[in-house]
């Protein structure tokens, strides 16, 4: 059945993603030594391959090789990538390994989008449960990271490496075929990264939301980052398992949308998303492994408010307010300032951050945690007042009728 096909797909797409994202900068901060700065440069390269994944999808799988096949190769060079990446132990070869491994799994995830969406009949309408595997997937992984506490070993590498090989396998035999679809068509920088939606910033709020979407990367990477390395060094058992939470509340969240869109305006919701950002901030700055670890909780399972209130919704209000002859290109614009440029700014932050809030006596590293936290605190409700004074649209997510969303 196609549609198990692509669940399957998806489940372990992101097991690959969720095997090490959590835990990369634990490990290279408390096994390989990293400063702050360097983990951030590091993990900033998933930012660095957003930017350069579109290239690689409409050069090659638009345009040269089926879609499959190229998944194929990519996989399987990611996968031998992740095992030399076991033993690099220097910044430049940890960061060069893990930028030549971000180039090669970023553009599968567009791929795989792509393929779900050509394969359907009604992409609208079955997208959304096929995706949501993807989350089990990264559930799944991290609880099994967590559970045998190995976020600080190489480990999660080779989780990521044997998930490689299994779709590598998976893509050629299972996949369906799609052939290049766009041959002969002129590929510009400027369709490449999007630059065809920058007419819709005519609109103030949409300009607004746009910025607020930058900044909010900031923040965002502030979590991603560090989170795990936090919960670790404070004594919290199976981490990377806890934080799993985050999806399941995400998976949670999404399935509330709907509602939430029947209620409230998308400027109510941005608002309560960043707000949830701020909350969540503050709670990580204050909670602690005992009396307090409820707060270390409830920061955790936030993430479905703060991640869909925000970026998904954000999706979505940019697909409503694109023309129809733009909302692909305006997703990718959407996405190259956000997971590109956003996160890279936030991931190269976040590390100074870390390092601008640590002391070093004799052996013994001391770091300010609680403002650190308080500090992505600030940013996040600095960028609220952004949205509540600038975004003044009253505009509302709403169902498009089957002519609208197939245009």
């Amino acid at each position: 059945m196609l549609i198990l096909r692509l669940c399957v797909m998806m489940f372990i797409q992101y097991v690959i993603w969720g095997s090490w994202y959590v835990t990369v900068t634990n490990y290279m901060t408390t096994t390989l030594g990293f400063t702050g700065t360097q983990a951030g440069a590091a993990f900033g390269t998933t930012a660095v391959a957003s930017l350069l994944a579109p290239f690689i999808v409409g050069l090659v799988a638009d345009r040269l090789v089926a879609t499959e096949r190229l998944m194929a190769g990519l996989y399987a060079l990611g996968a031998v990538i992740m095992v030399v990446l076991t033993q690099a132990t220097s910044f430049v070869a940890v960061y060069s390994l893990l930028l030549a491994f971000c180039l090669c799994y970023f553009p599968t995830i567009a791929l795989t989008n792509a393929m779900t969406m050509r394969s359907v009949k009604n992409p609208g309408k079955a997208f959304p449960p096929i995706r949501m595997m993807g989350t089990l997937g990264w559930i799944a992984i991290t609880a099994i990271v967590g559970f045998l506490k190995v976020e600080a070993t190489t480990t999660p590498f080779l989780f990521a490496a044997a998930a490689c090989v299994v779709m590598c396998l998976y893509s050629l035999l299972a996949l369906p075929h799609m052939p290049p679809s766009g041959g002969g068509q002129k590929v510009t920088l400027r369709a490449a990264l999007g630059l065809d939606a920058l007419s819709m910033m005519k609109d103030r709020s949409y300009l607004v939301f746009v910025i607020a979407s930058f900044l909010a990367c900031i923040p965002l990477t502030f979590y991603y980052s560090f989170t795990n390395l936090y919960l670790n060094e404070v004594g919290v058992d199976n981490a990377a398992g806890k934080m799993s939470l985050g999806q399941v509340s995400e998976v949670v969240m999404m399935l509330a949308m709907p509602f939430v869109f029947r209620v409230f305006t998308v400027r109510g919701i941005l608002l309560m998303g960043l707000g949830a950002w701020a909350l969540r901030y503050v709670l990580l700055a204050y909670g602690d492994p005992g009396a307090g670890v409820w707060m270390f909780f409830l920061a955790i399972i936030m993430h479905g408010v703060c991640f869909d209130f925000f970026f998904v919704t954000g999706q979505l209000y940019t697909d409503q307010e694109a023309p129809a002859h733009l909302r692909n290109t305006a997703q990718g614009f959407i996405t190259v300032v956000t997971y590109g440029f956003g996160m890279l700014v936030g991931s190269l932050l976040s590390g100074y951050a870390l390092d601008y809030y640590t002391t070093t006596t004799g052996t013994a590293i001391v770091r300010n945690w609680s403002a650190f936290w308080l500090s992505s605190a600030a940013m996040s409700g600095a960028i609220g007042l952004l949205v509540l004074i600038f975004f003044q649209s009253r505009a509302r997510i709403t169902a498009k009728p089957p002519e609208a969303a197939a245009a």
